[in-house]
C-alpha cells in the first residue's frame, strides 16, 4: 500500500521557523577592515555634522551667553604651556572658530560619500582634532556624544593612513576597546548606586528639567516592577557587554542591537540625539574585532593589540597593587613621637600632642570631619605650639594609624566613647579640653561634652554638622543619597589600586608644605574613603531620628561658619545659632561668619584658616582657666583669675 506525506502541523510546524529567527538574531557581524572603517568614518561624521551645523544656526545665542565665553574659561587652561594656550586662543577667536565648524560640515558631508581613499582619513583626522581643539572654549553644551566622537574620528584618521595593517588592527582594537570601556564602566558604576539597583534612579532622571521626559515619569512611577525589570536590563547589557567576544561572536548581533535600541530610547526621551551616531560608530569595529579569525571577512586580522593590553594590564595591576601596599604601610605608620590609646571598644587611636606640666590652661583637642584627617588642622596647631598653646590631635578609628577593632555595626556613639576615654587616658586630671571640632568632628564634639561634664571649658564648633541637618535642610536631605554614592565609589576604586591616578582634594595643596605629602597618601589610600562610608551610614541612621532640642552644655561655645556653606544653604546658619543657644547661662558664647571661606578652606586655606585663628586665640584667651557662672553658683572651685561671663552673640 503506498504511503502518504503528511504535512507537519502545530507546533512542529513552528520549529524550523523559530529556529530561522533565533538563528538571524545570533552570531557575529562580519565586517571585513575597510567595511569597518568606512561604517564607523560615515556614523561618527553625522555626530560631527549635527553639531556643527547646530552650532552655526544657533550662533547668535552662543554669543548672548556668557557660559562659554573664553576670556573666563581660559582660567582653566592657566597651567598649560603658552604654545598650547595660543593656540587654544586661536581656536576660540570668533573668525577661527567659524571657519573651523564650516570645515567640519564640509568634511563631515565629504565623508558620507562612498569610496576608501585616504582622503577620508584626512578628513576624519580633521573632525578629531578640530573637535579637541574646540571643546574647551564649547565645554558648556556639548556632551559625551562629542568626546566620543572626537576620540573615534582622531583614532580612525590615523587608522585609514596608516601604512601596515597591522597598525590598522591595532588601532582598530583601540576602538573597540574603548566601546567596551564605556558601556562597562558606566554599567558598574551605576550598580555601585542604590537608586539603580533599586530603580528608583530613572523615575528621578525623568523628573528633572534637562533629561526628563513628563509622560515616561508617569509611566515608570505607576509601574515600579516592570520599570526595575527595565532598569536591570540596562544595567546587565553595560555590566555584561564585553561577552560578545565569547563563544565565537555568537551573542554580537543580540548585544549590538540592544545597545542601539538603548541608544534610540535615549535620543528619544532625554534629546541626546547626537549619543546614536556617535557611540554607535565604536559598533563596526566592536563587529569586526569580535567576528572569528576564522571567518573569510576577517582573514589576516592581527590581534596583537588585545593582547599586548592583557600583557600591560597584567602588569600594571601588579605595579599598582605594589604602590598601593607601599602606600598602605606610610598610611598606617604612627607618627614621630605619637602614642596609642585603647579605648573601652578595643580601638587603637593614634595621638599627636604637645601636652606637658608646665601649663593648666584648658588643652585644645582637635576632632577632624567626616572623610578628612587631623593634618586639616595644621595651621591652627602650628600656630598655637608659636603661642605656647598646648593641643591634641587623634585620629579617629579606621583613619590613618588609628585601627577599629570594635566588633558588630558602627555608631556614631562609638566615636562619642573613643574621645571620651581618650581625654580621660591622655590629658592629664584636672586639665580641662576645649573640643575643637570641625563638621562631623563638631556633633562628635558636642556629644562628648555632654559626657564629660566640668572637664570641658569650651566646645568650637567649625562649620560644624548639626543632627537635624538632614530634616531641616532640603538641599541636604536631597543630597545625602548622592554624598554616600560618591564616597563608596572612591572607596571601591581605591581598593581596586586606582590611588595612583586620584588627584587630590583642593583644600590638601593648600596645607603646610610639611603634612601635604602625607596627606596627599592618606586620601589616595582606600581607609579614609572606608572610614567614611562606615561614619557617614551612621548618620544616615542617626541624623533623621533626632527630633531636639540639643542637649544643654554648661560651657563656653565659639561657633564658626563657612560663609559659602550658609550661603549656599541659609537652613544651616539657624542651625548653628541652635548650637549656640544649647549652652547655659553664665557663657561666653560666639557666632562668627568667615568671609568667604568654604567648608575645608576655613581651616586648609592659609587666609581663612588666620581668621579662623585669630577668632579662636581670642576667644581662648576670654575663656582659658574660667568657669562658667553657672557652676561657681553651684560651688564649683573656679581655676582660673576672672569669674565674670560674657555673652557675644
Amino acid at each position: 500500500m503506498p504511503s502518504r506525506l503528511t504535512r507537519p502541523s502545530g507546533p512542529s510546524r513552528l520549529r524550523p521557523t523559530l529556529r530561522a529567527v533565533l538563528s538571524a538574531l545570533q552570531g557575529p557581524v562580519p565586517l571585513s577592515r575597510e567595511q569597518a572603517m568606512g561604517a564607523t568614518e560615515r556614523l561618527a561624521a553625522t555626530t560631527s555634522l549635527l553639531s556643527s551645523v547646530e552650532h552655526l544656526a544657533r550662533r547668535r545665542d552662543h554669543r548672548s551667553s556668557r557660559m562659554n565665553d573664553w576670556a573666563i574659561s581660559r582660567d582653566a587652561y592657566a597651567r598649560y604651556g603658552r604654545p598650547f594656550r595660543k593656540l587654544l586662543d586661536l581656536a576660540s577667536d570668533e573668525r577661527t572658530n567659524r571657519a573651523l565648524h564650516v570645515g567640519r560640515v564640509a568634511a563631515s558631508a565629504a565623508l558620507m560619500l562612498p569610496g576608501n581613499g585616504r582622503w577620508r582619513g584626512a578628513a576624519t583626522l580633521y573632525l578629531g582634532v578640530s573637535g579637541a581643539l574646540l571643546y574647551p572654549g564649547e565645554r558648556y553644551g556639548t556632551d559625551g556624544s562629542d568626546q566620543a566622537s572626537t576620540m573615534v574620528q582622531t583614532v580612525t584618521g590615523l587608522a585609514r593612513l596608516a601604512p601596515s595593517s597591522r597598525t590598522q588592527d591595532a588601532l582598530i582594537w583601540y576602538v573597540a576597546l574603548q566601546g567596551n570601556l564605556s558601556y562597562l564602566i558606566s554599567g558598574w558604576v551605576k550598580l555601585l548606586g542604590p537608586d539603580w539597583r533599586s530603580g528608583a534612579a530613572l523615575a528621578g532622571v525623568m523628573r528633572t528639567r534637562t533629561y526628563g521626559h513628563e509622560g515616561i515619569w508617569k509611566l515608570v512611577h505607576h509601574h515600579p516592577r516592570t520599570t526595575r525589570a527595565l532598569v536591570y536590563g540596562v544595567l546587565s547589557l553595560e555590566c555584561l557587554f564585553p561577552v560578545l567576544y565569547l563563544k565565537g561572536g555568537r551573542l554580537t548581533r543580540p548585544v549590538l542591537s540592544g545597545a542601539v535600541l538603548f541608544h534610540v530610547a535615549n535620543g528619544y526621551v532625554m534629546g541626546l540625539g547626537r549619543f546614536l551616531p556617535a557611540f554607535a560608530a565604536m559598533h563596526p569595529m566592536v563587529a569586526y574585532t569580535s567576528t572569528p579569525r576564522s571567518h573569510p571577512a576577517v582573514a589576516g586580522r592581527d590581534d596583537t593589540m588585545p593582547a599586548a593590553v592583557a600583557l600591560l594590564a597584567a602588569g600594571g595591576a601588579a605595579v599598582l597593587g605594589t604602590i598601593a601596599v607601599a602606600r598602605r604601610l606610610r598610611v598606617t605608620d604612627a607618627p614621630h613621637g605619637g602614642t596609642v590609646v585603647t579605648t573601652r571598644h578595643g580601638n587603637e587611636l593614634s595621638v599627636q600632642s604637645t601636652l606637658d606640666r608646665r601649663s593648666a590652661d584648658p588643652v585644645v583637642v582637635f576632632v577632624h570631619g567626616l572623610g578628612a584627617c587631623p593634618a586639616y588642622f595644621a595651621w591652627i596647631a602650628r600656630a598655637l605650639v608659636g603661642g605656647d598653646r598646648q593641643w591634641l590631635m587623634y585620629n579617629r578609628a579606621g583613619y590613618g594609624p588609628s585601627r577599629r577593632r570594635a566588633d558588630g555595626e558602627y555608631t556614631l556613639e562609638e566615636s562619642v566613647d573613643d574621645l571620651v576615654d581618650l581625654i580621660g587616658a591622655a590629658v592629664p586630671e584636672g586639665r580641662q579640653v576645649v573640643l575643637m571640632g570641625h563638621s562631623l568632628g563638631g556633633e562628635i564634639s558636642r556629644r562628648a561634652a555632654v559626657r564629660l561634664g566640668s572637664r570641658v571649658n569650651s566646645v568650637v564648633y567649625v562649620d560644624s554638622s548639626h543632627p537635624g541637618q538632614l530634616n531641616r535642610s532640603a538641599q541636604q536631605g536631597a543630597t545625602a543619597p548622592r554624598i554616600g554614592e560618591g564616597l563608596r565609589t572612591m572607596a571601591i576604586s581605591l581598593r581596586l589600586g586606582f590611588g595612583v591616578l586620584m588627584r587630590a582634594p583642593e583644600p590638601v595643596a593648600n596645607l603646610p608644605e610639611q603634612v601635604r605629602d602625607k596627606v596627599r597618601t592618606e586620601f589616595a589610600d582606600s581607609r579614609v574613603w572606608t572610614a567614611a562610608v562606615r561614619e557617614w551610614k551612621a548618620v544616615e541612621r542617626d541624623f533623621p531620628s533626632f527630633t531636639g532640642p540639643l542637649d544643654a552644655l554648661d560651657t563656653h561655645a565659639l561657633v564658626l561658619s563657612a560663609q559659602r556653606t550658609v550661603d549656599r544653604d541659609p537652613d544651616h546658619l539657624l542651625m548653628h545659632k541652635d548650637l549656640a543657644d544649647a549652652h547655659t547661662e553664665g557663657r561666653t558664647v560666639r557666632n562668627v561668619v568667615i568671609e568667604s571661606a568654604d567648608h575645608d578652606g576655613i581651616l586648609t586655606d592659609p587666609q581663612y584658616a588666620a581668621e579662623t585663628l585669630r577668632h579662636l586665640l581670642a576667644f581662648l584667651a576670654d575663656t582659658a582657666g574660667r568657669e562658667p557662672e553657672s557652676r561657681l553658683l553651684n560651688g564649683a572651685q573656679p581655676s582660673g583669675l576672672s569669674t565674670a561671663s560674657e555673652e557675644d552673640r
